[in-house]
């Protein structure tokens, strides 16, 4: 991974600090995010990194992009939701961009709590879908490669979106949606008006030809309605509980968007 990778991302993640702004399902008009009710608030919500720690093709370092965590974790714990960590080898899993003048990154890495529960995050065959209210997908490229086909995490997405919760996702996180189907065998992103990492930022970042598939080409591919903005501007799609974001500056603003599905 290149360093002027490494620096792209990390600015497009602090220009994104915390704008409480969420795209509607049209892709325009703000919704205010709500806070949960009581009974909520006891509620967990399940957030999915990667366990990918080098890109194969080039063997380059890789992992869960780190405001893509921190930011709606911020969000979504200080409106009183439990956050719990689900990989798909389980383990602690590897970070990529965190920026330490980031006062948010700084919080969440200094947050006992949290930082246990990340250094053991859940193996798929552990989580019970009927304990969370939602989901949420970070990115980060090594998203990309482990995402994508992992049953038992589509299992669980489906499960917990067909029971009526909320689905999140940001910049490479989609990937991780890109199969899930519901119980009446549509893909989830079918029919829905969803966003993720473009492949013009894709092309940006060096990464087109290294990336195993095109994302926004997969979710065009599997029905889902593509709302984007230009290169490297938060841009968030509420759309029948499904929130999903286009790049890092993104992040907090998907924890908002889950709020006001809650």
């Amino acid at each position: 991974m290149s360093i002027s990778r490494r620096t792209i991302l990390s600015g497009i993640a602090a220009s994104g600090l915390l704008v409480p702004v969420v795209a509607s399902a049209a892709g325009a008009d703000p919704a205010p995010a709500k806070a949960p009710a009581a009974a909520q608030r006891e509620k967990k919500i399940l957030f999915v990194l990667t366990s990918c720690n080098k890109i194969p093709e080039t063997g380059n370092p890789t992992g869960y992009f780190y405001s893509e965590v921190s930011h709606p974790w911020k969000v979504l714990t200080d409106a009183g939701y439990e956050i719990d960590f689900v990989t798909p080898k389980g383990a602690e899993p590897t970070a990529e961009g965190f920026d330490p003048k980031d006062p948010v990154n700084m919080e969440f890495k200094n947050n006992a709590q949290y930082q246990a529960k990340l250094a053991n995050t859940l193996k798929p065959a552990e989580v019970v879908p009927s304990d969370y209210c939602g989901m949420y997908y970070a990115g980060g490229h090594g998203a990309m490669w482990d995402l994508p086909n992992n049953p038992e995490l589509q299992n669980i997405c489906g499960t917990i979106y067909t029971n009526g919760g909320v689905i999140g996702a940001v910049c490479h996180g989609p990937a991780g949606l890109v199969n899930v189907k519901l119980p009446n065998g549509q893909y989830l992103v079918s029919g829905k008006n969803v966003n993720c990492f473009t492949n013009s930022e894709e092309d940006a970042v060096g990464m087109s030809n290294v990336v195993p598939f095109a994302l926004e080409t997969a979710i065009r591919d599997r029905g889902g309605i593509f709302q984007r903005s230009d290169n490297f501007q938060s841009h968030v799609v509420t759309n029948d509980r499904l929130v999903t974001g286009q790049n890092p500056a993104s992040a907090a603003c998907v924890g908002y968007g889950m709020l006001s599905c809650m």
